[in-house]
């Protein structure tokens, strides 16, 4: 057990769960999305649902999707907030057998079309689990630098991936490769223990095989 454990991530309240790993969510769904979206449908399960109200989730994700951090102060006014930067958004409660109980769907669309499909899980003291992006399921926590890169399964793109970072001495702290099926699409999850330069990324969308990659940025505690 460490401090964290006991004192909890700097936060605006009530709940670490309910609230901070809420902003959280929304903050890489955004990111995910690739730019502010201009629509967004925020799905809530289990004691999301029950107690959102309360412990101002739906705040919290919105905040997120504004790009905000678990500590600010214009969490409250997140609402006001969305209608002002265009952001129209619908709160929908769901039932998602087997989820884990502080668990958000969020759909979002952006100005050009685009749509983005995010699944998350808030598991206590502010940390998450995002588990699906576009209905392909994956597992990252955030917590590190993360590039998020769509491809093709197919021989070849991950050595090409991984040898543009090693040019650059980006060290790989983890990295996990999901995909739908033999050949089809896949999401490479690649958390480094260096800050990723956009300019890497835009080499890595350029690959052969790959779609789009997104480079996270990790929310301290």
């Amino acid at each position: 057990m460490n401090c964290f454990d006991i004192m909890g991530p700097v936060m605006v309240g009530p709940s670490s769960s309910h609230t901070a790993g809420a902003v959280r969510i929304g903050r890489v769904a955004r990111a995910l999305a690739g730019q502010q979206p201009v629509r967004a449908v925020i799905r809530l399960h289990g004691s999301f649902a029950k107690t959102y109200r309360g412990h101002g989730t739906d705040r919290a994700i919105l905040a997120g999707l504004l790009g905000f951090n678990p500590d600010d102060e214009r969490i409250r006014i997140s609402p006001r907030l969305c209608r002002e930067a265009g952001l129209d958004y619908t709160l929908q409660q769901v039932a998602l057998p087997g989820a884990h109980p502080n668990t958000a769907i969020i759909e979002l669309e952006c100005s050009d079309g685009r749509q983005t499909i995010v699944q998350g899980a808030s598991t206590g003291g502010g940390r998450i689990l995002i588990e699906s992006i576009n209905g392909l399921n994956v597992s990252f926590r955030g917590e590190y630098h993360t590039l998020v890169i769509s491809h093709r399964d197919a021989p070849g793109v991950i050595s090409r991936v991984t040898r543009q970072l090693a040019e650059r001495h980006i060290n790989i702290a983890t990295m996990k490769v999901f995909r739908s099926f033999r050949g089809g699409t896949a999401v490479m999850i690649i958390e480094t223990d260096e800050q990723i330069d956009p300019a890497v990324c835009d080499n890595i969308k350029h690959l052969t095989g790959v779609s789009q990659a997104i480079w996270i940025e990790p929310v301290m505690f």
